[in-house]
């Protein structure tokens, strides 16, 4: 599974990252007019997480799965 931003251009989606031909995607739109705040500490987290995927630090959604049955 891979993550990536695009934006919506004359009516199709443009992806940042290229992806392979026939590659299935599912879309999720921000809502323009939905809002949610955060406090600094979690905005801080959520940076810094975007900011370890852009950098490459990631892993799997197998391995996340992972994670969390064992923290169960």
């Amino acid at each position: 599974m891979q993550i990536t931003s695009g934006r919506v251009v004359d009516g199709r989606v443009e992806l940042e990252a290229e992806l392979p031909e026939g590659t299935e995607v599912t879309v999720l739109a921000r809502d323009s007019e939905e809002t949610f705040e955060v406090d600094a500490e979690l905005e801080a987290v959520l940076l810094e997480s975007i900011a370890q995927g852009q950098r490459g630090e990631r892993i799997s959604a197998e391995e996340l799965f992972r994670e969390m049955r064992s923290r169960e």
